[in-house]
């Protein structure tokens, strides 16, 4: 066995260095190019649980088929005074092994799920100005319009949240950045009525669904990014049951794992007949009708967008002089 030293230092982005770089074009090319590659469950395992009661970790593994690197996120939870969590990224070389970045996770969740859902949602869509409901007018629901509003065209938009200064103030800082009309509406259904795309960023406190099926017309494109465990709920089974596709980050936590198609397959729903993944949808594997039917796209997230998106943060760190280099770096051993 021989130890070698790192070719080069490990770079650490803070919370700080994350915000000044993220850059949602880059991280939808880098996630656009990661799904037009195969994915497979080999390299994408899925999340990895460890739970004492009072701590608990979530591992989200990665080695990409695209990029120059791999690693994991790690989500770091404890119940000792409250809930605190914490994310960190480690990324390693793959040909060498060796660390090249640890990463705060902490804003990459957001930056990665919004250009995931861009990605997904861009393939659902017909090529013509959008009429958009908006559901929440919290930070996913601004990351996600920002993302949205890159790969496709807005003709107008219309956003309900419960506080009424909220969805005001989301209504005018998008409408002076995007350049159409958006407007705060009083309730969700006429957030979602008549329009041509729904984005659900918001989760009801008792976790009932925070749509209903009859307000979505029969060709809309719903995108759901607000359920991600068995427990949460945003879209009723009855729309599901309707659905002509759904569009899945990944299969198996997404028919599994989300409480939306949970309870689906509880209410009788074949869903995994209507559920195809969203890299057959990027390489043109499942085709897609965009202008008929009910396309939905759920995500329950995964660690191969947070790596390949965390890629492209320290590549920009890197070019920008962002970040800190640490003084020293971990053994890599040839065995």
């Amino acid at each position: 066995m021989s130890v070698d030293s790192p070719g080069r230092l490990p770079l650490f982005l803070t919370d700080a260095d994350v915000e000044k770089l993220a850059d949602l074009r880059s991280a939808i090319d880098a996630i656009r190019a990661a799904y037009s590659t195969p994915v497979d469950n080999a390299r994408n395992p899925g999340r990895i649980f460890a739970d004492s009661g009072r701590e608990w970790m979530r591992v989200m593994p990665s080695v990409p088929a695209s990029g120059r690197l791999f690693g994991a996120k790690s989500i770091n939870g404890s119940f000792a005074d409250g809930l605190s969590v914490s994310y960190l990224i480690s990324l390693f070389d793959r040909d060498t092994a060796d660390l090249v970045a640890l990463v705060d996770g902490n804003r990459v969740t957001g930056l990665r799920t919004a250009a995931t859902t861009a990605v997904g949602a861009a393939a659902l869509v017909p090529d013509r100005p959008l009429t958009v409901g908006v559901i929440g007018s919290g930070f996913e629901a601004q990351s996600h319009t920002a993302a949205l509003a890159l790969v496709t065209r807005f003709a107008n938009v219309r956003v309900f949240s419960p506080t009424r200064g909220n969805r005001e103030a989301f209504a005018e800082r998008f409408s002076a950045e995007l350049g159409v009309p958006v407007t705060a509406v009083d309730s969700a259904e006429q957030a979602a009525r008549d329009v041509d795309l729904v984005l659900c960023a918001a989760r009801s406190r008792d976790e009932s669904p925070t749509v209903q099926a009859d307000w979505i017309g029969p060709d809309t494109t719903v995108v759901s990014i607000g359920s991600t465990t068995p427990a949460q709920r945003e879209l009723p089974a009855d729309l599901i049951a309707r659905a002509t596709l759904v569009v899945a980050d990944g299969v198996d936590e997404v028919v599994h794992g989300s409480g939306d198609m949970r309870a689906a397959v509880a209410a009788g729903i074949d869903v995994e007949s209507i559920t195809a993944s969203l890299n057959d949808v990027v390489r043109g594997d499942r085709e897609v009708d965009v202008e008929r039917g009910i396309r939905i796209y759920k995500s329950t997230g995964s660690g191969l967008q947070d790596i390949v998106v965390a890629e492209t943060l320290v590549d920009l760190a890197r070019a920008r002089g962002v970040g800190t280099e640490l003084p020293v770096g971990i053994v890599t051993t040839r065995k």
